[in-house]
């Protein structure tokens, strides 16, 4: 069986210099998980790993970095040197959680050619200890499960299949989330506690993208009805497609009938 500590040995790099490090942050903002900030591939991934709270780096050592794919795939995106380390000044913007942390610790990190090849294509079996998401790599060789010619996501499944948690709406992926971006329609939330449906619309300026993306921060939307029961755990799919804002109340008062959604849902209007 390849491991990844054989790849690192054969490009002459001593896996006790490693460390293995697996980004997956539940506490993503929308649009901002570590996954699609690497595919953004504008230096945000990089500014996210350089902050944290703990001297978890080793300074002289070396990073191998993997970001968790929509279809939880440990994906190994790059080699870094880590240079130095300080103390983030003020404005360090996380952006993942898209706040200031400064006062946190601040490392140099720079990116290393070699193995450079394998990133975005090495998939690794990473094991049960997800929690720990460094791990030294001589004590931790991991399995790899495929090396792609290409890098693969779903394509978008369409609009009827499309379906999503919104608390973990950051994940979808950047391709998806254009789609989505493009289109207005009438959506509808399940709740994961009770069943109990509400029937949405994004008209005007909105994109069915920037709805979903309304109820991850907001958690209701600005609908009365959702704010009183807190935030809860919604599903959300798409209903209907209507790129105009002509017949869109139209669409959605239809559905509100077919499901009840007033009767026995969270529709109050």
């Amino acid at each position: 069986m390849l491991t990844f500590n054989a790849i690192l040995e054969h490009e002459h790099i001593d896996p006790k210099r490693v460390r293995l490090v697996r980004h997956q942050d539940n506490r993503a903002s929308v649009n901002c998980t570590p996954y699609n900030l690497w595919r953004a591939g504008d230096g945000r991934l990089e500014t996210y790993q350089r902050i944290q709270k703990r001297e978890v780096f080793e300074v002289g050592g070396l990073l191998a970095s993997f970001v968790v794919t929509p279809n939880n795939e440990t994906l190994f995106v790059g080699l870094y040197r880590v240079d130095g380390i300080g103390v983030a000044p003020p404005g360090t913007i996380d952006p993942v959680l898209q706040a200031d942390r400064r006062g946190l610790h601040l490392y140099d990190i720079s990116l290393e050619e070699k193995i450079s090849d394998y990133a975005g294509h090495l998939i690794v079996e990473w094991g049960d200890g997800h929690r720990a998401w460094v791990q030294l790599a001589h004590r931790q060789d991991k399995p790899v499960v495929e090396i792609r010619k290409e890098l693969r996501e779903q394509p978008f499944p369409g609009f009827t299949s499309f379906c999503w948690d919104v608390d973990e709406i950051a994940a979808v992926p950047l391709t998806w989330q254009s789609v989505l971006k493009s289109v207005k329609g009438v959506y509808l939330l399940v709740c994961k506690e009770t069943g109990k449906l509400y029937v949405g619309s994004a008209k005007g300026e909105d994109s069915l993208w920037a709805r979903f993306q309304d109820y991850k921060i907001t958690g209701h939307g600005g609908n009365i009805e959702l704010k009183s029961r807190g935030r809860k755990q919604y599903q959300v799919t798409v209903l209907e497609v209507v790129n105009s804002d002509e017949g869109i109340e139209k669409v959605e008062s239809a559905w509100k009938r077919k499901l009840m959604s007033r009767k026995f849902g969270l529709n109050r209007n």
